[in-house]
């Protein structure tokens, strides 16, 4: 069997005990985790070819201060458990824990994992828990990761400081012969605080939002280089009330960006009008979020207001989906 069909197969086949959720109507978020399973860093949630759900950030009983502990919950099941630890690092005598901001899978089944903490990338080696370093740079703040269809990671890069304006850079990541990843700052115009980033289906464009402007831009790539710009939605300067934190893609190029402290997911058309109505969360303050499920039509949602994943039912496929398993499974609109 190809293994694009195979990869297919699995999910389908992994995710075949969550037929609940097939009948639920559309953009209707519902509790999928028991609450505080999370700390309110949740962030990063992603879904590999089994249909299992990784999660950054679960909250240890034995050490709650423990932080860069990712949750996996299993296809078909509703509560999470511990299925690997970020290293911590020290700095003198001082200890400085991890924190899992991002998670994404390439196609080959590789998950990578942002420690925002202690600037480093990891990965973890198809059927393995436990991480190494793929990559370490000069980062600020690495905080969210969008994987493209050769594999070639990008990353954002925030830098906040009281009393100085937030500012971000976005960092273009491949895969050297050795294994390891190979980093680069894109130059591209001045961004603020880059937080949540993803591709366009066609992988020409790469939308950020900006946590401190509350807007999103839509940059070209070129090679090393992000051209453009462009402000294609503004929801207010640095509102009180929220701000712009996960973005993610679906096959038809609709944006998903997530206002933490707004308590909705609004989507928007590549040009930034409304696509539809938002999404109203369970909670106040959305962090992230990704697609799954046996058709790619599952959106997961990490919510800090209690510490928990909610998910609901869309009409069009994610990206991420069908670049993992391509072939038929995505037919865009």
């Amino acid at each position: 069997m190809p293994p694009a069909r195979a990869a297919l197969a699995c999910i389908v086949s992994g995710l075949a005990a969550f037929p609940a959720l097939a009948q639920d109507q559309l953009f209707v978020s519902q509790q999928l985790t028991p609450p505080n399973e999370y700390t309110r860093q949740i962030e990063g949630p992603a879904v590999d070819a089994a249909g299992n759900l990784y999660v950054g950030n679960l909250a240890i009983k034995d050490d709650p201060t423990q932080g860069g502990a990712i949750g996996r919950v299993k296809a078909g099941e509703k509560t999470s458990t511990l299925f690997a630890i970020l290293p911590v690092s020290k700095v003198g005598t001082k200890l400085i824990k991890s924190k899992t901001s991002g998670i994404r899978f390439d196609g080959a089944g590789r998950m990578y994992a942002t420690d925002f903490n202690n600037h480093n990338v990891f990965v973890f080696e198809p059927g393995q828990s436990t991480p190494t370093v793929y990559f370490q740079g000069a980062f600020h703040q690495p905080n969210d990761l969008a994987v493209a269809k050769d594999g070639t990671l990008y990353a954002s890069d925030p830098l906040r400081r009281p009393g100085t304006p937030a500012s971000g850079r976005i960092w273009r990541i491949t895969r050297g012969a050795d294994g390891k990843g190979r980093g680069e700052i894109m130059s591209s115009p001045p961004m603020g605080a880059a937080n949540g980033i993803d591709l366009s289906p066609d992988e020409k464009t790469l939308y950020v939002g900006e946590g401190d402007t509350n807007m999103i831009r839509a940059y070209q790539i070129d090679g090393a280089k992000l051209t453009g710009g462009t402000t294609i939605a503004t929801f207010g300067q640095r509102q009180k009330t929220f701000d712009l934190d996960g973005l993610r893609t679906d096959a038809s190029g609709r944006i998903f960006v997530t206002q933490n402290g707004g308590g909705k997911i609004v989507i928007l058309n590549p040009s930034g009008t409304e696509a539809r109505a938002a999404v109203a969360t369970l909670g106040k303050n959305p962090t992230n979020l990704t697609f799954g499920g046996p058709d790619g039509k599952t959106v997961f949602v990490t919510q800090a207001d209690g510490g928990f994943v909610e998910t609901f039912r869309v009409d069009v496929p994610g990206r991420e989906p069908c670049l993992q398993f391509g072939g038929g499974f995505c037919r865009r609109p």
